[in-house]
């Protein structure tokens, strides 16, 4: 007598296919809100910070090398967590890794704000960016992969205006919190987003990633991943030794970094060869668009996270503005970039990317050359206007940059793409906090100046008008490689 076929496995309530049949074409909105609010926690996390430097340095005694690793330390530990992405999309899932990363930054946020002792609140920086450097990448992997290409500049726009709201929001709650309650507070903002982001995980965000079960991915490249750290580390601090250290230091850090990123490179290469999962798959970058991509997003990172850090502390030591008060001159600025970025996400279905890319690095540049122009005691409209203006920039390069860079990626490529583009962003943002401190510290000191006294100077303002000019030129620089996202022409026939 035969035995009856086995019943049919139920299908899983939170897979993929499911969760769409449930909840229909609007589903994939759905999911894009649901990491949407989780980066915006993450972004939050890493801007806001910067408005509470200056009582950080205060309460722990700090000299403004140390300060700057609340922000440089975070930057480090997301932008070397970023690469691990794909890897822990394929062995946990999207639900599982996504919710993991919130709550680990709902930690270092809860951490950092009843932390007494300044390396806690480092780690819980740490801790934080970490957490944001996984979540990073998988918007554009869900934009890429959800979306139609002729909606992906819509979606794209979508998202990242809801993203830049949080930043733009957060400095000036940031700053009044700062000035009533003290820098502790502004740690514990992340954790309503994390606990929004985690109910919306749990409802919307799949089991396993696209295309495959989860479990199914290969070992960690640990190799890969090691000296992928080493190189960043040895960046970070070189550039600090530059000025404040020795010499010989500086160069023996620098010379570290070179030799990790040839290691890497030969590392991952090997790997491919023997048929391994490298942590960056370098064969990415034999397509032009995205290698043009890559070299913009380096420079646009330096100028980027630079200057985020650098204008609230230019407006707080060498203008003499309060906490609040910066974050009510921000603010302004930050729906701007807002609306820039819905407006232009549209564009760039239709426009080309390049295009769009060159036009926003030549308005950043324009507003870091003429914040160089304000004096002491002038009004403070122009600062407002520069800043917009600096924003608008910022709203045509976002929604633009990685379409530009990803769409001619094969499906399978895409999350490596997303993970690998955040990651030179990231690396290029972490080396521009270093940079700007190290150029402020190095100008202060030639103008006679320091931070540590309390009252602003022309010498003050002079140093701080030579690091956003040195800004503007990085911007400028990112303008000529942006040309070379241009789709090559194809060669004239002859008659």
């Amino acid at each position: 007598m035969s035995q009856p076929a086995p019943a049919p496995r139920p299908p899983d309530p939170s897979s993929l296919p499911a969760l769409r049949e449930r909840h229909g074409p609007r589903y994939r909105w759905l999911l894009l809100l649901s990491v949407m609010i989780g980066t915006m926690a993450s972004v939050m996390s890493s801007t806001i910070v910067n408005v509470a430097i200056p009582d950080l340095s205060h309460h722990f005694h700090l000299g403004q090398e140390r300060a700057q690793w609340v922000t440089s330390g975070f930057m480090v530990a997301m932008t070397i967590s970023m690469l691990t992405t794909p890897w822990l999309l394929d062995r946990f899932g999207y639900r599982r890794t996504y919710v993991g990363t919130m709550l680990l930054l709902l930690a270092g946020g809860v951490g950092g704000g009843l932390s007494d002792l300044y390396g806690l609140v480092l780690a819980a920086r740490v801790a934080e960016g970490l957490a944001a450097g996984v979540v990073q990448p998988i918007p554009a992997i869900i934009v890429m992969r959800a979306f139609q290409p002729h909606e992906q500049g819509r979606a794209i726009g979508i998202f990242s205006m809801g993203v830049v709201l949080a930043p733009a929001i957060g400095p000036s709650v940031g700053g009044l919190l700062v000035d009533l309650f003290g820098w502790r507070s502004i740690f514990f903002m992340v954790v309503p987003f994390c606990v929004a982001s985690i109910w919306l995980a749990l409802r919307f965000v799949p089991n396993s990633a696209p295309g495959k079960a989860a479990g199914q991915a290969a070992p960690l490249d640990w190799g890969g991943l090691l000296l992928g750290a080493a190189g960043t580390l040895c960046l970070l601090n070189g550039l600090v030794e530059l000025h404040g250290g020795t010499p010989l230091e500086a160069a023996l850090l620098l010379a570290g970094a070179l030799l990790s990123l040839v290691a890497f490179v030969v590392w991952q290469r090997r790997q491919e060869r023997a048929g391994g999962s490298p942590l960056m798959r370098l064969t990415l970058f034999d397509n032009r668009a995205f290698a043009m991509g890559s070299i913009v997003s380096f420079i646009y990172g330096i100028a980027l996270f630079g200057s985020t850090y650098l204008l609230p502390v230019y407006m707080q030591l060498g203008l003499g503005l309060s906490a609040s008060y910066v974050g009510t001159i921000l603010l302004p600025a930050g729906f701007v970039l807002a609306v820039a970025i819905a407006l232009v996400g549209r564009m760039a279905d239709r426009q080309p990317t390049w295009l769009l890319v060159s036009v926003g690095l030549a308005l950043l540049a324009t507003s870091f050359a003429l914040m160089a122009t304000l004096q002491l005691g002038a009004p403070l409209w122009p600062l407002v206007l520069f800043t917009v203006l600096g924003r608008i920039g910022l709203g045509f390069i976002l929604p633009s940059l990685n379409l530009g860079a990803m769409r001619g990626l094969d499906t399978a490529l895409i999350p490596q793409g997303s993970s690998a583009i955040n990651f030179v962003r990231m690396l290029g943002g972490a080396a521009g906090v270093g940079l700007c401190g190290i150029v402020l510290e190095w100008r202060l000191a030639v103008h006679g100046d320091s931070l540590a006294r309390v009252a602003s100077s022309p010498e003050r303002l002079r140093a701080f008008d030579e690091t956003f000019l040195m800004l503007a030129g990085v911007c400028t620089l990112a303008v000529v490689a942006a040309w070379q996202l241009r789709a090559p022409r194809a060669p004239a026939t002859r008659a």
